[in-house]
């Protein structure tokens, strides 16, 4: 291919829709499994952590606690190293870090050492993967982006499916250290993800004169490592506004279903299946949501379709406080799998048709640290709420109250603003035609003028009968009979 092959998006490069597009969608399905699944998985080495180490349950959930703020709250460092280095790179050294924090930690001999092998090194290397996959993704895919967004958040539900059940059995084979020590290995397998994103390399003759004007310029505009001209754009201030309200409530029920089926006195067996089958509704939600998204009809007005999943969500969690019996929260975990997975596959589609392609690695990282407050703010705060009632209707009718509200913030939001503003784009690009039909004909005017001007003063005789004929010529632009003018 020759030359240096950059991923920051060249300009003129369509994106493929296909071809190694999709190698490249399967490193993304497999980094988000890892991302969104492995904070969760973690828990299941709960219980020998705390027997080892003679802590109490809420000090080792600090650990899914900062894998999941290290995932959310570096996205700006994401976003600074892919605009400097590429995706590929920070890709292949997150997964060093992902695995290197578990190998580390299966040697931890206390809790503070394992919440930074864990939580803080394995966290980073997770972020810098899950971040640049979805960069990667969104530039080889384009027509049918909102498809390969909703077939790679579907990553989330299947490993989950798969780790939690991986990590029992590491657990009673090997122990927590064996555990960890083989889940770091796996974590390499994210260094072959990275190595699957091949950049986008611009035509030859594109290339080549790009490489001309950036040789005429003598001094060349230094790339931003952190766009934040992003908050410049009213769709993005309202998504992000409301992307950070819907977190405070949407993980609330997947940490809390199962402690809810318990305390309706459901053995732990049962009560786990919960989480089982909203995971295997979210796996098939997912890629069905992305193909309705990119419906010709739909994806014009995806946003008020991620707004819909978002009421959908809020409502079912408004519904499903009034369970109680298993048969209820079975019929709870259907709907919410079915509301969240639609979620999880257009919230950064939307993202994307919103900022465009050049700005996407700035803003994803903006709206993950955004959201990363709500994170950490919304679980405890529903555990807090919980402690003081003793009642899980509460916490689930609080969590269904702000994704209603975020709903809401989306679609009025995006009614009142964004669509304001397209009307004046629109009006304003027809005044330009209008303009430029107004300028094309005084161009034609213009010679026309010039030449009586000359004739006026003092030209041959043959042009001067030329505009006698002009100036006889009727109200009607009819020509009179130009041999009585002779």
């Amino acid at each position: 291919m020759g030359g240096v092959a950059l991923d920051d998006g060249p300009s003129g490069v369509k994106a493929p829709d296909g071809g190694w597009g999709w190698a490249v969608l399967f490193g993304c399905f497999v980094i988000t499994g890892f991302s969104y699944a492995f904070p969760k998985a973690v828990s299941v080495f709960f219980k020998e952590l705390i027997r080892e180490f003679d802590v109490g349950y809420s000090d080792t959930a600090w650990i899914s606690s900062i894998l999941l703020a290290m995932l959310y709250g570096t996205g700006p460092l994401c976003s600074v190293m892919v605009n400097r280095f590429g995706c590929r790179p920070v890709m292949m050294l997150g997964g060093l870090f992902a695995s290197l924090g578990m190998i580390l930690a299966s040697f931890a001999t206390s809790i503070i050492h394992i919440y930074f092998c864990t939580g803080v090194i394995t966290g980073l290397g997770l972020a810098l993967n899950f971040q640049p996959s979805l960069i990667m993704l969104n530039r080889y895919f384009s027509e049918r982006r909102p498809l390969a967004n909703g077939l790679a958040a579907a990553g989330s539900p299947v490993a989950l499916c798969c780790l939690s059940p991986l990590g029992q059995v590491l657990q009673f084979h090997y122990g927590w250290r064996g555990g960890f020590l083989i889940l770091g290995g796996i974590l390499l397998n994210c260094c072959a993800c990275g190595a699957l994103m091949r950049p986008l390399v611009p035509p030859k003759k594109l290339e080549q004169a790009e490489e001309e004007a950036a040789a005429a310029e003598k001094k060349p505009l230094p790339k931003k490592l952190l766009d934040f001209s992003v908050f410049k754009d009213r769709g993005f201030v309202i998504y992000t506004l409301a992307a950070s309200v819907m977190v405070l409530g949407l993980f609330v029920p997947p940490v809390f279903v199962v402690s809810y089926a318990k305390n309706l006195h459901y053995e732990a067996t049962q009560s786990a299946l919960l989480l089982t089958i909203l995971g295997f509704v979210d796996m098939f939600a997912r890629p069905i949501a992305g193909m309705v998204a990119g419906l010709k009809w739909v994806r014009p007005r995806s946003i008020y379709l991620f707004a819909f999943s978002m009421l959908f969500n809020g409502i079912t969690d408004l519904i499903g406080s009034q369970a109680v019996d298993y048969t209820g929260l079975v019929i709870f975990c259907i709907f919410f799998g079915m509301s969240y997975g639609m979620v999880g596959a257009l919230q950064f589609e939307v993202l994307m048709a919103i900022v465009g392609t050049e700005k996407f690695s700035s803003a994803i990282g903006l709206v993950l640290l955004m959201e990363a407050i709500a994170v950490l703010l919304g679980p405890p705060g529903a555990g807090r709420l919980l402690d003081a009632t003793h009642n899980y209707m509460y916490i689930f009718l609080l969590a269904g109250c702000e994704v209603v509200l975020s709903a809401f913030v989306l679609a009025i939001g995006n009614f009142l603003c964004i669509s304001k503003k397209s009307e004046n784009l629109e009006s304003k690009a027809e005044m330009a035609v209008m303009a430029a039909e107004t300028q094309e004909l005084k161009r034609a005017v213009e010679p026309e003028t010039d030449r009586e001007e000359e004739i006026k003063e003092g030209g041959n005789g043959k042009v001067g009968e030329e505009v006698a004929v002009v100036k006889e010529m009727g109200e009607d632009g009819t020509v009179p009979n130009t041999e009585t003018s002779l």
